[in-house]
């Protein structure tokens, strides 16, 4: 399974990265993920990634 965003759903990115000449290669950006553990809804402890933004964000129950 690819990485994820566990609260956000943020991933990868595509596109075409473009030259001067204009010439265009595929590229990716990749999303600022970390792996974290959390506590979830159910009380049980799990490791997910979530992104920068949402560990700054959003308040977490961190195991």
């Amino acid at each position: 399974m690819a990485k994820q965003c566990y609260i956000t759903g943020k991933k990868n990115m595509t596109g075409h990265s473009r030259s001067f000449s204009m010439n265009a290669t595929k590229r990716k950006w990749k999303a600022n993920l970390q792996k974290v553990r959390i506590i979830d809804e159910d009380g049980e402890k799990k490791t997910v990634y979530v992104s920068a933004r949402a560990l700054k964000k959003h308040n977490l129950r961190r195991a």
